[in-house]
């Protein structure tokens, strides 16, 4: 039997037990995958949510929900192939509807809730959704046929027609093949000409499994949906990867500290994915508590953290857990198992204290257009520096790399998408010749096969003497100041020459600023340009700053958008 991953074995090796059963294709379908779930962990819970009171549904219930959503599509007509839309806050109703679109052999087209309604309406259209399920905040602006949109259902009960009471006659429904379109996401910068990316249940099965080749998970684990569920990373990394092997999905619907750390202690996490913006800000707020117990007491945990972290690295035995679970306990991570980052760059001193702290925290890496992990670090065998190892049966390269070995990163895998809905020339021009999908990120792969980037190949900045600066690699030194609440680094010209030199855009954090003169904040923050400076290289520095007096605008994932700036 072939192995791959880091284990020397076969993640997806019990899906032969239902082939000819419930599935016959490579992989199977999301529907036939969910049935195979139900088959083996029917009575687990499936979709749970804690506000105002724990719900939750097992995954024999669920089923019945979402095959009931699937009769009322068909009873209105829908059929293969068509597309349906869902928009709103993360909830069991939105995973209901998802899987209940699929179940009806349709095409989900899942929407940013945090659009402007002016977007909305743009991919709806683009997209030709012949129905939405939409959340109560937005349900009164699509009635009446908003968009040509033929049926509005509520993800929320008591505002118009609600998800859970839909049903219909049973029938057969015609079912999609493994090949056949599952989602069409849109990516960033909505405006002007939409690009949908099209995935197929191919695409998203193989690389829910796949991914598993680097990290074990199991019926037993239970991930926090806390990132905006229609975004590609936490609709594959949380919802679909719980769904493959039996796990809880726990739904959060705010992105507040407090109700978080209620969720993650109530909830009894065990799976955290999230953004480089919240890990941030947990970790500083650990450090603060620390550094408030004085400078010996802060030193010696400093010491003890570091001797951790060397023997979790050099003797695969995690010691942190037990020596720190009083501070794991405080920031309610005790029952975390598994922290990944991913949706931006990490710096490597935050994924170090967390390892030190007992928490396997790996990095990963992946765009919408590849469904999304194409790397994903392995927890026995993790790289600090490293986005993570190449996924079983994916063919990576660097593209014309510099003396580095720096390129624009390159791919071909079964995860990859079909292209862009509708628009055959931007598909064209986001693949090489020989069919590899060009990422747009720069960086180079090392002898083991792990990805380090080091940029967006549009953000690069080309200063005096031609030398290549990755703004990226630079914000990452700013990760762990408290005073800084957002940074971007980009380059600007001075004169006639083509030349650029490198300037920071910083909004300073509010908490830290209030009540302080604004020539003391300059002064603190001018300190923490220099103390930074010292570290790079000569070509790398900082020469200009500017100071926001507003935050600069963000994706939903927490990135700032760069175009708008």
């Amino acid at each position: 039997m072939e192995t791959v991953g880091t284990r020397g074995r076969i993640p997806w090796a019990f899906l032969e037990d239902y082939r000819g059963k419930l599935y016959n294709g490579r992989w199977p379908t999301l529907p036939e995958m969910f049935r195979i779930t139900c088959a083996r962990y029917g009575d687990r819970p499936c979709f749970t949510i804690y506000e105002p009171d724990r719900i939750s549904l097992t995954y024999n219930e669920s089923l019945k929900k979402i095959e009931s959503v699937a009769r009322w599509l068909h009873s209105r007509g829908v059929k293969k192939g068509d597309k349906i839309g869902v928009t709103g806050k993360n909830s069991p109703e939105w995973a209901v509807a998802y899987m209940g679109i699929l179940f009806a052999g349709a095409t989900v087209v899942p929407i940013d809730y945090q659009l402007k309604n002016e977007e909305t309406d743009l991919l709806i259209k683009t997209s030709r959704a012949r129905m939405l399920f939409v959340d109560e905040e937005k349900f009164a602006r699509y009635g009446d046929g908003a968009c040509g949109l033929e049926e509005l259902v509520s993800l929320k009960n008591g505002t118009g027609t609600y998800v859970y009471d839909l049903d219909g006659p049973e029938t057969a429904i015609e079912q999609a093949e493994s090949g056949d379109l599952a989602a069409i996401l849109f990516t960033s910068g909505t405006m002007g000409k939409p690009k949908g990316v099209m995935l197929t249940h191919e695409n998203l099965v193989s690389d829910c499994y796949l991914a598993q080749g680097h990290m074990d998970i199991f019926h037993t684990d239970v991930f926090y949906a806390l990132l905006p569920i229609h975004h590609a990373y936490t609709m594959l990394a949380v919802l679909i990867e719980a769904l493959s092997v039996g796990a809880e999905v726990v739904f959060g619907k705010r992105m507040v500290t407090k109700a978080i750390l209620k969720d993650l202690k109530e909830a009894k996490i065990t799976m955290l994915l999230a953004v480089p913006l919240l890990f941030n800000k947990v970790l500083a707020s650990i450090i603060k508590g620390l550094k408030e117990k004085g400078p010996v007491v802060y030193g010696l945990i400093s010491f003890l953290m570091a001797v951790s972290g060397f023997i979790k690295k050099v003797f695969k035995v995690n010691p942190g857990k037990k020596m720190f679970g009083f501070i794991l306990e405080k920031a309610s991570l005790t029952t975390l198992r598994i922290g990944i980052c991913g949706g931006g760059p990490l710096a490597p001193s935050v994924f170090r204290k967390y390892n030190q702290l007992g928490i396997d925290f790996v990095q990963g890496y992946g765009l919408t257009e590849t469904s999304p992990i194409i790397n994903l670090n392995p927890v026995e065998e993790y790289q600090e520096t490293s986005v993570g190892k190449v996924l079983p049966y994916v063919d990576m390269k660097i593209l014309n790399p510099d003396e580095r070995g720096v390129g624009e990163v390159i791919l071909k895998g079964p995860m990859v998408m079909q292209g862009y809905f509708e628009l055959p020339e931007e598909t064209a021009e986001s693949f090489t010749p020989d069919g590899y999908l060009k990422t747009g990120d720069l960086g180079y792969l090392d002898s083991e096969n792990y990805l380090y980037l080091t940029g967006r190949a549009k953000n690069m900045i080309v200063t005096e003497g031609g030398k290549n600066v990755y703004p990226e690699e630079i914000e990452n030194e700013f990760q762990l100041f408290e005073e800084i609440d957002q940074i971007l680094i980009r380059g600007y010209t001075e004169g006639k020459t083509r030349d650029e030199h490198i300037e920071a855009l910083i909004y300073p954090a509010q908490d830290w600023a209030d009540g302080k003169e604004e020539a003391e904040v300059k002064d603190r923050i001018n300190a923490i340009i220099s103390e930074v400076n010292q570290r790079l290289l000569p070509y790398q520095r900082i020469e200009r700053t500017d100071m926001l007096n507003e935050p600069m605008e963000m994706t939903t994932t927490k990135k700032i958008k760069r175009d708008t700036v």
